[in-house]
């Protein structure tokens, strides 16, 4: 007997040739190559040893013909779930990764999730309404990616960043409730959660408050959790501000599957002839609990950890307190046992505990410390994919201030509306205000945001003027929108989840890549289709477009 597995979209089927039923067609089933494309015909049968971890593996056929539709070559990686086929080679050979059942399951939940998404929504009162993939370059935030247009010389189109200028036209419109599952670009450095092109679920509502938007769409995620992990989130997520987000975790996307909350221990530590504490902002720690039994090797490499560039800490201080009651730092030589067991006790360590403590600037420091928190969360198995902690921040800072060069930028956009009651210090204190803004995170990564938008033209005004804007600027870059307001605009506000993120999230994946047919790799480029790439002489000729010599800017 010759048994041969017939793979298709639904899942494997074990086929089986009998030399009793037929010796020839048992012969052609042994010359048949993996990934041939084959047509077979023959019964179904109940198997004698049933294979439990198959869909399919109950039943059998019984082959009684073969034909082959398309023979294959070897393909240059294993088509399994534990593929011997690295990156670089899965996404050369897309089309073939695609057939690997794992890659396959992530699409189809991501279509599941559409749907889901649109039923939702629609029941809510929701219109799906698709706005321009061309539209006007406004280059404040990331980088457009521009297109040339041919029937207007010397002139380009970007392609959206989002549809926030449009949605905010469709509130105008009358048209209070809308959403959209886009497609948007951003010309910026890759990461895993980061496309050129990537998929947002975009929504915008008119006549409502902040808490509005937040009960709306906080149901539409609990839904979806109920939907594919059957995850019943009865409570309402937890809320915290941005800045006790950024005191308590050193992130604006906190991590809330573990503890490890940052403890503020500067005045317990200046004073006491360590300069690198005595000289520095901020000195904060946090307790990593059953760590004591760290070798110091291992402590060596935590401090190599945080020394990397992508951390940038100059150096890490420790204080274990064993089991057995002894105290034990690399500090020793400026604190005594005294005062690290007053670090210890502010910081909330129990016998067995291991605190881990760093000064300096204070937002570079808690940033800095943040990366360890999640590194030591990873080190300990506190990250679990099957646990989902998901909560909203809240307040952030409209403004962000550049030292570079020497003004405000929206952290959001500038349309987020400040809050009402910090209006009065849009001039006197700018730095202060706070926006009517919100992210909803889960598990450390940010899943979507939005914020309630400005409606009035001289609040907007002065929104422009505060980011450095002239009113020729404003007038070039949005007076579109400008011009629209004038006609009645309701107060409105929205969200837009990342789509990619959300379905990578539940599917357990640490990049979006796996849940996009056919991604870019890290420096933006489709190995499989070759692109970017260079295009015609006559094509640059028709655009007008002349290119500077390699090297020069």
């Amino acid at each position: 007997m010759t048994f041969v597995d017939v793979r298709d979209r639904y899942g494997i089927t074990q086929v089986v040739f009998s030399n009793e039923i037929d010796a020839g067609l048992a012969e052609q089933a042994n010359r048949l190559g993996r990934e041939y494309v084959v047509e077979i015909e023959g019964d179904v049968k109940e198997r004698s040893s049933k294979n439990a971890n198959l869909p399919t593996g109950d039943v059998e056929v019984i082959a009684t013909s073969v034909k082959v539709l398309n023979r294959s070559e070897i393909p240059p990686f294993t088509i399994e779930d534990n593929t011997d086929g690295g990156d670089d080679l899965r996404m050369k050979y897309r089309y073939l990764d695609l057939r690997r059942p794992m890659v396959r399951r992530n699409l189809e939940l991501r279509h599941k999730m559409a749907f889901e998404i649109r039923r939702y929504l629609d029941s809510k009162g929701f219109l799906e309404i698709e706005t321009p993939i061309l539209v006007k370059s406004t280059p404040e935030g990331a980088r457009d990616f521009v297109v040339p247009s041919r029937m207007n010389p010397g002139e380009f189109y970007a392609l959206p960043q989002s549809p926030q200028l449009f949605k905010q036209l469709l509130m105008v419109s009358g048209f209070d409730r809308y959403f959209q599952i886009a497609k948007c670009f951003r010309d910026e450095d890759l990461r895993a959660d980061r496309q050129p092109e990537f998929t947002q679920i975009d929504c915008e509502m008119s006549f409502v408050r902040q808490e509005d938007v937040i009960d709306m769409f906080e149901g539409l995620v609990k839904h979806i959790f109920k939907y594919v992990k059957g995850i019943d989130f009865t409570e309402p997520f937890e809320r915290i501000t941005w800045a006790d987000a950024m005191a308590r975790y050193g992130s604006d996307k906190p991590d809330k599957r573990f503890g490890m909350e940052f403890v503020e221990l500067t005045d317990l530590a200046k004073g006491h002839g360590f300069s690198v504490v005595d000289d520095a902002e901020l000195t904060v720690g946090i307790a990593v609990p059953g760590a004591a039994g760290y070798t110091r090797k291992q402590l060596d490499e935590l401090t190599e950890f945080v020394r990397r560039p992508q951390v940038g800490a100059k150096g890490l201080m420790w204080v274990k307190f064993e089991e057995n009651g002894a105290v034990k730092s690399s500090v020793g030589k400026f604190y005594d046992e005294a005062t690290l067991r007053a670090w210890g006790e502010k910081a909330g360590a129990k016998a067995g505990d291991l605190l881990l403590v760093m000064s300096g600037e204070a937002m570079k420091t808690r940033k800095q410390l943040c990366e360890l928190r999640l590194e030591m969360g990873n080190r300990l198995g506190l990250r679990d994919k099957n646990v989902f902690a998901p909560l909203w921040v809240i307040d952030f800072p409209l403004f962000e201030w550049d030292e570079e060069t020497q003004r405000y930028y929206a952290m959001h956009h500038p349309f987020t509306s400040p809050n009402p009651d910090d209006i009065p210090l849009l001039h006197s204190d700018t730095g202060k205000v706070r926006a009517t803004a919100y992210d909803i995170v889960v598990n450390g990564t940010e899943l979507g945001g939005g914020s309630i938008r400005i409606h009035d033209a001289e609040l907007q005004d002065t929104m422009f003027e505060l980011l450095g804007f002239t009113p020729e600027r404003a007038q070039e870059q949005f007076g579109f929108l400008m011009e629209a307001f004038k006609y009645g605009a309701p107060p409105h506000g929205g969200l837009a989840l990342g789509f990619d993120r959300f379905v990578s999230i539940l599917a357990g994946l640490d990049t979006i890549r796996d849940v996009i047919a056919f991604p870019k790799n890290n420096s933006g480029r489709d190995v499989m289709n070759e692109s970017p790439s260079p295009i015609d002489q006559a094509q640059l000729d028709e655009l007008q477009i002349a290119l500077a010599p390699a090297g020069d800017k």
